[in-house]
């Protein structure tokens, strides 16, 4: 079996996280307006984005009440709060073109795909509950931790991740040269479903490598993007047991929060799913 070494020193406690999290909700929305009298052709094409923006963030809200069930009803006025306040990001234009209405002349339609972020204060009381991180009728929680607090150098690290519902996941992370390196999935470990409540450990299983705390040091980050939904691509490259990522890091969200939405059978509703990030800090040293 070939092992490739990595150069970390993690500095986690056991289920305690350092990492900066972001919840958000990946959804949809179809916006229309006609030109009449009073609009010129880019008004009208603003008009109609605006529209889309406004049901993307409706179909997100809406995608949340109908999804999560928080049994608290302090957390769940907080969840509620966080979407009424939510603001768009990650915006993707889906579909547009203009087309004639019989009835309205010449109109323009535009579907988006867009990140719903809701207000970090409100959904800040809810990642911080124990139901929130342990409920599967809760927003898209995602854990990460080691086996140990800290590390020396040759000590073997083990990474776990355990999301409070079925969800979908890359784990990367930044080594002290600025070099992204996608730990799962893997040439060798390629399924990035993992059902709720399970924790999962890395490396193991069909893993082709170890991770051994080893020179250069300095600091190093751990990132996990899950989603409830198949997640976006980015360019990637084998190298060994993992992939060398090839995709500019300020491009990894975005293209991340790429998710493949699908329609739920027998329903009318905007395709929509939860998004979760995880970002931890980690040190090495001797």
């Amino acid at each position: 079996m070939k092992i490739y070494l990595l150069s970390l020193f993690i500095i986690f406690a056991f289920f305690v996280n350092t990492a900066h999290s972001a919840q958000s909700t990946i959804a949809q929305g179809e916006g229309y307006a006609c030109m009449g009298e009073d609009k010129s052709k880019r008004q009208t094409e603003q008009a109609a984005e605006a529209d889309a923006k406004r049901k993307a963030m409706e179909s997100a809200s809406s995608y949340i009440k109908s999804e999560t069930h928080v049994k608290d009803f302090e957390l769940e006025k907080d969840l509620v709060s966080a979407y009424a306040n939510a603001t768009l990001k990650n915006i993707r234009v889906l579909e547009k073109g203009w087309y004639k209405d019989p009835s309205s002349g010449d109109c323009y339609k535009v579907k988006i795909s867009a990140e719903v972020v809701p207000d970090e204060k409100a959904m800040e009381k809810v990642s911080k509950s124990k139901q929130s991180a342990d409920d599967p009728s809760a927003p898209l929680t995602v854990q990460v931790w080691t086996d140990k607090k800290e590390y020396v150098s040759g000590d073997k690290i083990r990474i776990y991740i355990k999301g409070n519902k079925p969800f979908y996941a890359s784990v990367l992370y930044k080594d002290v040269k600025g070099e992204m390196l996608q730990l799962l999935p893997n040439p060798y470990r390629t399924d990035n479903y993992f059902s709720g409540g399970v924790i999962y450990e890395i490396p193991s299983g069909n893993d082709r490598f170890e991770l051994e705390v080893s020179p250069p040091f300095g600091e190093e980050n751990v990132y996990v993007y899950a989603s409830t939904s198949q997640l976006g691509e980015i360019s990637l490259k084998a190298e060994g047991g993992i992939y060398q990522v090839k995709t500019k890091e300020k491009d990894i969200g975005g293209m991340t929060r790429a998710v493949k939405l699908k329609e739920k059978m027998g329903s009318k509703a905007s395709a929509a799913s939860e998004f979760f990030e995880e970002k931890a800090l980690i040190k090495t040293g001797r």
